[in-house]
Order: structure tokens, then sequence, then C-alpha cells
């Protein structure tokens, strides 16, 4: 069982990725799509997911140490080894991937700004189990169908 964070900028490529590598085996929680009460029914969702022994994927900026800290927590709780995929930060190509959204979907740029200063980056030791690294490769610029390039990150 297993609880992946997904961590970067809106725009970044995250639900493609989820869509792409995890849609399949790994259930879903992403407060864009809860309406009220997000952050305490994300932690019911997930508990929820782990207690029955479901995979999950948290699709989420997840920019600090402190939020990500809560998953962590919920996810050691549970027993589950705990993943982390960090989207490199390119606020130039996530403001170009929102300009392609519609509705509620697209994000004010602001938002995109403010989460670029408040992203850190994950590192183990906030208690991960795996660190991968994401970036979408060169010349793929539609959220359609984007190619990864996926790292693992050494431990020190």
């Amino acid at each position: 069982m297993e609880l992946v964070i997904l961590t970067g900028l809106q725009a970044a490529g995250k639900s493609t990725f989820y869509r792409q590598r995890f849609a399949g085996t790994h259930e879903l929680v992403s407060k864009d799509l809860l309406q009220r009460h997000r952050g305490s029914r994300q932690a019911q969702l997930i508990e929820a997911a782990l207690s029955a022994g479901r995979s999950v994927v948290v699709d989420n900026t997840n920019p600090s140490l402190e939020e990500r800290a809560e998953l962590i927590r919920l996810g050691r709780a549970h027993g589950a080894e705990i993943t982390v995929y960090f989207f490199e930060p390119h606020v130039g190509q996530s403001l170009k991937r929102n300009e392609q959204r519609t509705g509620k979907a697209r994000v004010p740029h602001i938002g995109i700004f403010a989460i670029a200063k408040r992203l850190v980056p994950p590192t183990y030791a906030e208690g991960f189990d795996k660190l991968y690294r994401v970036r979408i490769a060169e010349g793929e610029e539609n959220t359609a169908g984007e190619n990864f390039e996926v790292s693992e990150v050494a431990r020190d």
C-alpha cells in the first residue's frame, strides 16, 4: 500500500501524471474535487482509503513542509510506503499550460506566483521512503500527451 504525494505548481502536469501513471492502481484525492471543508475532507478520504488497504495519490500543490507533514503522518499511521513526486517549478510553462485550461480549471496567475513563492522542495528528511523529481520532456508543452522525465533522488 502506498501514499503518493504530488507537489508542484498549478498547471505543472500533476493531474496528467496521475492519469498516466496511477489511475488504474491508486485512488485520487484532490482538494480541487472537494467543495467544502477541503482540508478535513481530504484527510478523511485518505484515511478511509488507507484503512481499506487501498493506495492513494494526493494531487495538490502541497508546497510546504507543514502540509506534507500532515500527509506523511496519515500515511505512517496506516503503514503506507510514502512516495513524493516533485514537479520542478517552471512558472512560465505553468502559465502557458494554465492558459489552455477553461472554466474553474484555470487558475488566476497570482495563484501560480503565490505557490511559487511558498514552494519548498521536498527532502528525505521529511520522512519520505522514495523521492522523485519530475519534469516535462523537452518540447512537450500540451496537457493531453505530456511525456515526463522522472528521476529518483539519491539519499544523502
